[in-house]
């Protein structure tokens, strides 16, 4: 008979956590105002308007000397030059470079951590839909993570409609007038306005995000209200509800997602896209959630949870990890590969303004480097995914590395040459972290850990690889 394990949530971890969240926030402060107020331009794809104001190259893309290398085709879209049709970088600064940062920062954490939290509950509905039993005893880690997305939901809007015009280019009403404009631009305005005229209130857009949020976090409490009714009534009747409502989540998240991460993340650089984009951000999300699980699942055994837990699950979740930033780094090679070989200037001045800005080409390689090099090389053998000292090295080093992954995806296309890596940085990281860390204990603390009458517990606890 399986004994049940509850969760202490001490004051000891709150009081660490609270003190976190207080450093970060006076290393934000104290970020903020050190930066420079110099404004230098870039951001929201502007200065890349020579290349593709009108959806063609200028020359010399439209000629006969169109076989000038990479970086030659986007040395101009490089520099900050006046914007052509009449959204000139002069008319589209609005805020003060600090300004634009921080509200850069604040939506790179709300992203990252609103992926977090969606990816944990995807992670407990598939074990469901999949009828897989190994992971019974870590599932309610990654599901905690899911009450973050009403926190989420609220940051992302009070944001947005603070800061939307600064920090997505495609806001601008000027972008849509009649006689001039962005011709690019005005054919995306549906996606953005519909059903008004490109220009007005954002309704599609916010109306998405609503719904998205809002459906995610119905589901969530279904699944999370069914697992807490096992635990008491037993049997394999909320088992059968929980896998068909875990197959409802995972269709509506394989569409919504990849609409998100378009909406939140690649309406930035508005005149560029990816085909591949959504799987990207997805990939880099999910990384990012296992390794958090796993570390979190280490961290418990160390103070002695989980006693349903062995080294074979720890190894599991080890090589999901390993596996995946192995996916992660397929998609980012595809997606750079496509975009090199084509050699569509519009296309890529995308990794131009990351490879060969002083600001970003030293995070491009860090970013290959804690994504794919260090997991793969660390975790490559089987001892070291069921070496805790080494996964308490890893995991947090994969975090970080996909923060810094969404931090190459929209700081670029929103402070532009004004980015950058400091207290600002550091301490909004901090202060996120906290927050969804205390979140997610104080939910883990509500009820088992685990679920002692999940119909394949036992399968679980005789788990061996």
């Amino acid at each position: 008979m399986v004994s049940e394990e509850r969760f202490e949530f001490t004051a000891t971890a709150k009081k660490r956590l609270i003190i976190t969240l207080m450093v970060g926030l006076v290393l934000s402060v104290l970020g903020y105002f050190t930066l420079g107020s110099g404004d230098h331009g870039g951001g929201h794809g502007e200065d890349h308007s020579e290349v593709v104001a009108d959806g063609h190259g200028e020359e010399p893309y439209g000629s006969e000397d169109s076989s000038t290398n990479l970086e030659e085709d986007a040395s101009s879209s490089n520099r900050t030059t006046p914007a052509k049709e009449g959204h000139g970088d002069e008319e589209h600064h609005g805020s003060s470079s600090s300004v634009k940062r921080l509200l850069s920062n604040l939506w790179i954490n709300n992203v990252f951590f609103a992926g977090l939290a969606i990816i944990g509950v995807f992670f407990f509905a598939i074990q469901y839909a999949s009828q897989a039993g190994w992971a019974t005893g870590i599932k309610r880690i990654p599901m905690a993570f899911g009450n973050w997305l009403p926190i989420a939901f609220v940051l992302m809007l009070v944001v947005f409609m603070i800061g939307g015009h600064d920090l997505f280019h495609w806001t601008h009403a000027d972008l849509y007038a009649e006689n001039g404009g962005d011709e690019i631009v005005k054919g995306k305005a549906p996606y953005f306005f519909w059903p008004l005229e490109g220009g007005a209130f954002p309704i599609f857009w916010i109306g998405r995000l609503v719904i998205f949020f809002a459906v995610w976090y119905l589901l969530f409490r279904k699944l999370r209200a069914l697992a807490y009714s096992e635990d008491i009534e037993g049997g394999t009747t909320q088992w059968y509800k929980m896998r068909k409502i875990s197959a409802i989540f995972l269709v509506f998240f394989a569409v919504s997602s990849s609409m998100a991460a378009w909406d939140w993340i690649m309406s930035i650089d508005v005149h560029w896209f990816s085909t591949m984009f959504g799987w990207y951000a997805f990939a880099s999300w999910w990384v990012a959630g296992l390794a958090l699980t796993l570390f979190i699942v280490v961290m418990l055994k160390d103070k002695g949870y989980l006693s349903v837990v062995n080294e074979n699950h720890i190894h599991d979740l080890g090589k999901f990890v390993f596996a995946f930033s192995i996916f992660w780094t397929y998609i980012w090679f595809s997606q750079f590969l496509l975009i090199y070989y084509a050699h569509i200037p519009e296309e890529t001045v995308y990794f131009l303004e990351r490879w060969k800005d002083d600001h970003y080409a030293p995070v491009f390689y860090i970013n290959l480097i804690l994504n794919f090099f260090f997991p793969f090389l660390v975790l490559m053998t089987r001892d070291a995914k069921r070496h805790t000292r080494i996964l308490k090295v890893v995991c947090p080093a994969v975090v970080f590395g996909h923060w810094l992954d969404f931090y190459m995806m929209v700081s670029p296309g929103t402070v532009g040459d004004n980015g950058g890596f400091g207290f600002l940085e550091i301490g909004l990281i901090l202060v996120y972290l906290s927050a969804f860390l205390y979140v997610t204990y104080n939910s883990l603390s509500k009820a088992p850990l685990f679920a002692k009458n999940h119909p394949m517990l036992k399968e679980s606890l005789h788990h061996h690889i």
